[in-house]
């Protein structure tokens, strides 16, 4: 079995991928197992693992590209570059499928109201996976629009997260004895609008101010978040109470994990833009 994939195995992969990809944006079942039983007779003698391994790498690409992608697949980003390549010609080739992420970028969703056990509802973080910034090279992206940034700004996701982080702070804090800190929780973002820094102002136990940030997606924990130059400054300068909240999975069944401190601390951070003064 060869180390590195043909072009002929990677264009076949990358074309299997968004198959899968397309189905699971349309809402349609699929099944990722007979789809690998029917694409191994076409590579060379490749194993489950590899295969696994090389719809991962192409879930970091389309991370990378700042697309949506298989929640199954959790990015891997050592790949090939040879691998990015089959993905940009692919999406050149297909630009209609550039309509299936606008649309779950910015569809509207409905969250039933019960049925989320918050006994469950946090979980780990990701583990540490090593990110390679880009380097400023020209790149042939044939979708100009970032839909896992423009994801995160849909209004009526960003709504229902920090609904839900409303509800568990206070049910938290009930369970923990702190009734009278249950009824000072504010929902600052939607009271006072989005230029505080933060979304939600809750109580530490001892009584101190606990500011939440909340981040909200359809996919996997490990998508990405993008922050403002306001939300980082303001959590260096309360580092010690800024708490982000990180929503995940939240269409089907949400789940959430947790980290205390600035936001260029607890998280891999990367400039992507910046203002310039005359």
């Amino acid at each position: 079995m060869s180390v590195f994939w043909s072009n002929t195995e990677v264009q076949l992969i990358v074309a299997d991928y968004f198959n899968m990809l397309m189905a699971e944006l349309k809402g349609e079942d699929y099944s990722k197992a007979a789809h690998r039983r029917a694409l191994l007779p076409l590579l060379a003698n490749r194993t489950d693992g590899s295969v696994e391994f090389k719809h991962q790498n192409i879930s970091a690409v389309l991370v990378e590209l700042g697309q949506p992608y298989i929640k199954g697949y959790l990015p891997r980003f050592n790949y090939q570059q040879i691998l990015k390549e089959a993905v940009i010609n692919y999406l050149n080739q297909n630009l209609s499928i550039e309509n299936q992420f606008k649309l779950f970028a910015e569809k509207e969703i409905v969250i039933p109201k019960m049925g989320i056990d918050f006994l469950r509802f946090v979980t780990e973080a990701p583990k540490g996976n090593k990110i390679y910034e880009p380097k400023a090279t020209y790149r042939r992206n044939p979708i100009k629009v970032n839909y896992l940034e423009k994801e995160q700004r849909n209004r009526n996701l960003g709504f229902l997260g920090e609904e839900l982080v409303m509800e568990y702070e206070k049910w938290q804090l009930l369970k923990l004895g702190k009734e009278n800190y249950a009824d000072q929780v504010r929902w600052v973002s939607k009271e006072d609008g989005d230029g505080a820094g933060f979304d939600i102002l809750s109580r530490n136990l001892n009584g101190t101010d606990k500011y939440i940030e909340v981040k909200t997606t359809k996919l996997s924990k490990e998508t990405p978040i993008f922050f403002s130059k306001n939300e980082l400054d303001f959590s260096l300068e309360q580092s010690q109470n800024f708490h982000l909240y990180r929503l995940f999975n939240f269409e089907k069944k949400a789940q959430m994990f947790t980290r205390n401190g600035a936001l260029n601390e607890i998280c891999n951070s990367v400039p992507i833009s910046f203002k310039g003064y005359f």
